[in-house]
């Protein structure tokens, strides 16, 4: 009987442990998915009438910009440090770049290099 009795008690704490660990486990998953569901901030910038509008813009580390073309004419974006670069963008065509650091980058249009525009990245 001293057996069954051991073996009961175990298989009880057994229990006891998985159900602990699914019961942390339900209030932790939620947790680490809103973090990582998190899309990162986003602004966004539009290439028109031979302009970057707004041509200087302050932002957060790890916010994403988005850059879209409403000319008729193609377009680029290149920093001035070459950490981002476009391919040319036509009408409607979009590039966009997660700005990672703190720092200010300039860029310009290479096809139209009095394009110019500045983004300040600073912890806010």
């Amino acid at each position: 009987m001293s057996y069954a009795f051991s073996r009961n008690t175990t298989h009880r704490l057994r229990a006891r442990a998985v159900l602990g660990l699914v019961l942390c486990a339900a209030f932790v998953m939620p947790a680490i998915f809103a973090a990582a569901a998190s899309p990162a901030p986003t602004v966004d910038v539009n290439i028109t009438k031979f302009a970057f509008v707004p041509n200087e813009i302050t932002i957060a580390p790890g916010t994403k910009i988005i850059w879209t073309n409403r000319d008729e004419t193609p377009h680029t974006v290149t920093s001035n440090d070459k950490s981002f670069v476009s391919k040319g963008l036509d009408t409607d065509d979009k590039f966009e770049h997660t700005f990672a650091s703190e720092g200010d980058f300039s860029y310009i249009c290479t096809l139209h290099p009095f394009m110019t525009g500045v983004v300040h990245v600073r912890k806010q």
